[in-house]
């Protein structure tokens, strides 16, 4: 790849009606996007820092800013892996290439990488955290979405999950605690996820804190989020976690992330391909995963006020393969 120009925003899009997970609430999506242009071809990357992995706009832009040159002077998604960390900044730098490249050559990143072209797919769709009967309340007015994925916070979780269930009796559900659950209330609230017909719960307890996950029988699948970032840390969730789950801003984008899907495959685990919340320029890449997935959680663009000109077509749950003015 010859020469490039790189440019690099932040930008703001606020959330229909607020996020509120264990860890807190936010009501606007903040996000960087890197943009590569060379020889009147543009590649765009998008990413969404994040606190809980001390990431910020600001840290996002000054890890972009420390590699611009070597960006500009011309490189390949196989050394992007090796000059910089997994995280979002990589993520933004990592989808501009592909998405510059695609543009180059006139082929579909999915060719380039000699993957299937992606295909509609059906997504979760997210409840925040809430009261039981507000819970309850959300999950009715999103029925008609076939996977609702709660957010659960610890104390209190086996009276959002009856009244959740109560209120969406047919609805497939899937929980994310976020780390929220503690030792102590561990079994009870994976017993309350089984009476409630819960399908997977998501991070329990907090990454660095779940080896007493082993000594825990469960018979829904367990799936690590905060705990599995890249390829690398797949095989030391063995004997913990039967699922993990895949987003291209833990792993520093689509590269690693099919890496770290592969990895998973064959140690067994199964798969969620999720994101972060932000638009679709962010969600278009992760397509490209989703056919391996058991649960897609792509729901980002649902859940602001309003998405990206040129963003993804989201009939309810299901999700079309995205266009070129987009992305790939």
């Amino acid at each position: 790849m010859g020469a490039t120009r790189l440019t690099v925003a932040v930008e703001t899009f606020p959330i229909a009606g607020g996020f509120v997970i264990s860890r807190g609430a936010k009501t606007e999506a903040i996000l960087v996007v890197a943009t590569l242009e060379s020889d009147g071809f543009r590649g765009r990357g998008e990413c969404v820092p994040y606190a809980r992995y001390g990431e910020n706009a600001q840290s996002v832009l000054a890890e972009i800013e420390a590699v611009r040159q070597t960006i500009e002077a011309g490189i390949d998604n196989a050394a992007l892996q090796e000059l910089m960390p997994p995280g979002a900044a990589r993520n933004a730098l990592d989808c501009a290439l592909w998405d510059l490249r695609a543009k180059q050559r006139a082929v579909p990143v999915h060719r380039l990488l000699g993957l299937p072209a992606p295909a509609t797919v059906v997504t979760a769709f997210t409840i925040s955290l809430g009261s039981p009967e507000a819970m309850a309340q959300a999950a009715k007015a999103a029925s008609f979405y076939p996977l609702l994925k709660l957010k659960l916070g610890g104390d209190g979780d086996a009276e959002r999950l009856a009244a959740v269930r109560q209120s969406v009796p047919k609805a497939e559900l899937i929980g994310d605690a976020n780390e929220a659950w503690s030792p102590q209330n561990l079994v009870a609230n994976l017993e309350a996820c089984a009476r409630h017909d819960v399908r997977l719960i998501e991070q329990p307890l907090p990454a660095g804190q779940d080896a007493v996950l082993a000594e825990i029988a469960h018979s829904i699948p367990i799936c690590a989020d905060e705990s599995c970032h890249k390829a690398a840390d797949v095989a030391d969730l063995r004997g913990l976690y039967d699922a993990v789950n895949v987003k291209l801003d833990k792993t520093g984008g689509l590269t690693e992330a099919l890496a770290t899907v592969a990895e998973a495959e064959r140690l067994g685990f199964q798969i969620m391909i999720g994101s972060m919340v932000g638009t679709s320029l962010g969600v278009a890449p992760a397509l490209l995963l989703a056919g391996k997935a058991r649960y897609v959680d792509l729901d980002g663009p649902l859940l602001l006020a309003a998405d990206r000109a040129n963003g993804l077509r989201y009939d309810g749950a299901r999700i079309y393969p995205p266009a070129p003015a987009l992305w790939g």
